[in-house]
């Protein structure tokens, strides 16, 4: 299998991320060592990108070139953060409206995710540096062009995101089966950011811990939950719908 959307080999990848490539995650091949190695780890923690040890044989999944035991996965979409996108959106006359979406890794969720949020009014997406769907053309495809607009910020703990926003006056919201209060019962005119959590899994429990309110979306079927982007889509109408008013 060959990705064109990676590099390979050390000098291409370091002078990429050097270059201000922005670089989706690093594959580092198991048992290097030395001043490569330790340079590719600094690079990577000051650049905020992801490095995933794996055997030699994974790497060649990826090329039958000499990848001199690197590769880089090239993103199809730049990467923000909040400390940079916040103070943007508060200069906007709308109060912020934001995405956070804990360990989405399914492509195409990710990509309905943003283009719903798109449409609805939401003004950024925030994703964690590990366990999330790598966002690259598939991902931009599904997402009708939505991945190029809004901007997604990515932050090395949910946790400590959803503390930041709190501390800038932002109410945090988690779906919880268990709680008492629909969506529609909280104001949602307020500045809002809403965790949407993992099909199966749904929000962990830490962030959950961390939400300001929890809400449940009503069901009448048998089923157990919905699909994540259409509860996604859902929780984003009834903020469109109460800003709207």
């Amino acid at each position: 299998m060959k990705d064109k959307n990676i590099i390979y080999g050390r000098h291409p990848v370091i002078e990429a991320i050097k270059t201000g490539t922005t670089i989706d995650k690093l594959m580092l091949q198991q048992g290097l060592r030395g001043e490569f190695e330790k340079e590719v780890r600094q690079l990577s923690k000051e650049h905020n990108i992801p490095v995933q040890v794996v055997p030699k044989e994974r790497l060649n999944k990826f090329t039958r070139s000499n990848h001199q035991g690197i590769i880089g996965f090239v993103s199809a979409i730049r990467y923000y953060s909040l400390e940079d996108v916040l103070p943007m959106l508060y200069e906007k006359e709308e109060a912020p409206l934001i995405l956070i979406l804990d360990g989405i890794t399914d492509v195409r969720n990710m990509g309905a995710i943003a283009r719903s949020a798109e449409v609805l009014g939401a003004h950024t997406l925030v994703v964690p540096k590990k366990g999330s769907a790598m966002i690259g053309p598939d991902a931009v495809k599904t997402s009708a062009g939505a991945l190029n607009i809004l901007p997604v910020c990515r932050e090395n703990s949910l946790v400590k995101a959803v503390q930041y926003l709190q501390d800038s006056g932002i109410q945090v919201l988690a779906s919880d089966l268990k709680a008492a209060k629909t969506l529609s019962e909280i104001d949602l005119n307020l500045p809002t950011a809403i965790i949407v959590g993992a099909e199966g899994k749904g929000t962990s429990p830490a962030l959950i811990q961390e939400a300001n309110e929890h809400f449940i979306i009503p069901q009448k079927g048998q089923t157990d939950s919905l699909n994540v982007s259409v509860a996604t889509g859902i929780m984003l109408y009834e903020a469109l719908q109460q800003r709207n008013k």
